[in-house]
């Protein structure tokens, strides 16, 4: 009887399914997430190889975030630009296709945001720094505040730029030491490369002090001292 029960009661939840809309979810969500890739991916391809789509007098707004693409730099920024709105198109993709297909299972999806979003805070709490990270990397590499094979100084060293990722930065000291600064902890920074950069040479050291022959040396002898050294020895010669 209980079986009978069971079973009847495990038919009539599936039969509850909707199947066709579990089905036509999965595929709009997958046609979007190719669609948007392939649009990303052409954008991504026109950037780095150089377009002049943006140079319109109608996206003038957005040339000074484009500005810094038009050197050799431009293909590395673009890829890194185009990997990151690749991920955030694919998490976002996912994470509504599994709500509407929980759905669609019949699940009661309420609690199981409200616990992904202590989740999601607690997580949030515990990588701030790492997100701060990623943050700034996506800053500096809109902005272009430097790139591969620029001078920079930092706080903490002068070298040159190896690799910009959106966590970590690579430098090579002046020493050939790898240093490996994480992007968030980058709170000042001194292109040389850019701008007119001129070295600052120390100034001449003054050598009067080490050589009593040169004048206005405070150790060589005056005229009158001179005069009076001679007049002494003149006197001790007489009385002798």
């Amino acid at each position: 009887m209980n079986v009978t029960t069971s079973t009847e009661s495990i038919v009539a939840d599936a039969a509850k399914i909707d199947f066709v809309s579990i089905f036509v979810t999965l595929g709009i969500g997958l046609v979007f997430w190719i669609a948007a890739r392939f649009i990303i991916l052409r954008i991504t391809r026109s950037v780095a190889e150089g377009t002049s789509f943006f140079k319109k007098p109608h996206f003038r707004w957005v040339q000074p975030a484009f500005r810094a693409l038009d050197h050799e730099r431009r293909s590395q920024r673009a890829h890194t630009i185009g990997s990151l709105l690749t991920s955030v198109l694919s998490l976002v993709v996912v994470v509504i296709v599994i709500i509407y297909v929980l759905k669609f299972l019949n699940v009661d999806i309420a609690p199981l945001l409200t616990s992904v979003g202590i989740l999601g805070v607690a997580i949030g709490f515990g990588a701030q720094q790492l997100i701060r990270d990623f943050l700034s990397g996506i800053f500096i590499t809109i902005e272009d505040q430097f790139g591969i094979g620029d001078v920079i100084v930092t706080a903490e060293v002068v070298g040159t730029v190896e690799s910009v990722g959106l966590r970590i930065t690579r430098l090579r000291a002046e020493d050939g030491a790898i240093w490996y600064l994480r992007n968030g902890e980058i709170l000042r920074v001194g292109n040389r490369s850019q701008g007119d950069y001129v070295p600052v040479e120390a100034p001449a050291e003054d050598d009067a002090s080490a050589n009593p022959a040169v004048p206005g040396n405070a150790t060589a002898p005056t005229a009158p001292q001179t005069a009076k050294g001679a007049a002494r020895e003149q006197e001790q010669k007489a009385s002798e």
